[in-house]
């Protein structure tokens, strides 16, 4: 798969530019990412499930996780959505967001640069902790304690 010509729009000219530079990722380098991981994603026994019982329409979500990610890794806003209401309702648990970051790292260390690779990757895992304790809270009810296992 070979992504469009993607210029980059940004909120943040100067930010997404020494981001680009520091980082050696551009919106291409983004599309590919999102792409492949989520090729793995589709093929996975323990995420595929969950994916597939919600996504009906691939292309426009994956088009939406570039936008995302463009926001996240390169400062660029193109992302407007509020991911923790759309993932707090997941059956998921604690091995779900860690075999999620496995195949996140195994996919930026094939796509990206080193310093890309490494510049995501501690984002996504961000991102897994937030939505993981959002899960957790969203699960326990209020006043109550629980475990994400």
């Amino acid at each position: 798969m070979t992504s469009p010509n993607l210029s980059i729009t940004s909120a943040r000219p100067t930010s997404t530019a020494e981001l680009m530079a520091q980082t050696g990722l551009n919106e291409d380098a983004l599309f590919e990412l999102v792409h492949r991981f989520y090729g793995k994603v589709r093929q996975d026994r323990l995420l595929a499930p969950i994916f597939e019982a919600r996504v009906s329409d691939w292309a426009s979500h994956l088009e939406r996780m570039v936008a995302f990610w463009s926001s996240v890794a390169l400062m660029t806003g193109r992302y407007h959505g509020r991911p923790i209401p759309a993932h707090v309702m997941l059956p998921v648990k604690a091995v779900h967001f860690e075999r999620w970051l496995a195949l996140f790292r195994e996919t930026a260390g094939e796509v990206c640069t080193p310093a890309g690779a490494a510049h995501v990757t501690e984002r996504a895992e961000r991102i897994a902790q937030s939505l993981q304790t959002a899960v957790l809270e969203a699960s326990a009810g209020p006043g109550a304690m629980s475990v994400l296992d």
